[in-house]
């Protein structure tokens, strides 16, 4: 080899070492970059929250996991939500009555009466027994009342009294596990 064909190799091989390392640099700062959106979308906007036990029967199953998000969330009258601070675990209920309803619960049928009208709920599982809760009683403004759709074994506000809406972490929107059911929970 003489000169000449060594100076054209060396300055050849620069770029290619310089392409590689630009090439690995760009894929790690986009590994990165991808893992800190993930975690900031999953601490801001969305969770992951699991089901424990049966109090949410038949609409949720115990182990199933849900997303939710509380994202310019407001509590309504059917929303199944996810509380924190009034036993060791979340719970996961539906919400009955919001602040400024009147609520009874019938002890003999086992009817649920939110402003005078007897609630279609299909969804639940049992029947519904007032427990500790006297009716008729108005939600006082800032709380929901909530119960499990498992209505015989469920920790709800039936001995709980009223929950803060300061205390709903957020709103169950979707089913992913078990993926045999994996979808919305409208």
């Amino acid at each position: 080899m003489n000169e000449e064909e060594q100076v054209m190799t060396e300055p050849e091989k620069e770029p290619e070492r310089e392409q590689r390392f630009t090439g690995l640099y760009e894929w790690v700062e986009a590994a990165v970059f991808s893992l800190i959106v993930v975690v900031l979308v999953f601490t801001f906007l969305f969770r992951v929250v699991g089901v424990d036990g049966p109090s949410m029967t038949p609409t949720l199953l115990d182990q199933e996991r849900l997303i939710l998000t509380d994202l310019f969330y407001t509590p309504e009258r059917g929303d199944i939500v996810v509380i924190n601070r009034y036993t060791r675990e979340p719970l996961i209920k539906r919400i009955i009555a919001v602040g400024g309803d009147t609520l009874a619960i019938d002890g003999e049928t086992g009817e649920v009466s939110v402003n005078g009208e007897v609630l279609d709920e299909p969804y639940i599982q049992g029947t519904t027994y007032p427990l500790e809760f006297e009716s008729p009683q108005t939600v006082p403004e800032g709380y929901v009342f909530v119960m499990g759709d498992n209505r015989e074994n469920s920790t709800d506000s039936r001995r709980l009294g009223f929950i803060s809406e300061k205390d709903i972490m957020g709103e169950a929107v979707f089913r992913i596990w078990p993926l045999s059911k994996f979808g919305g929970l409208s």
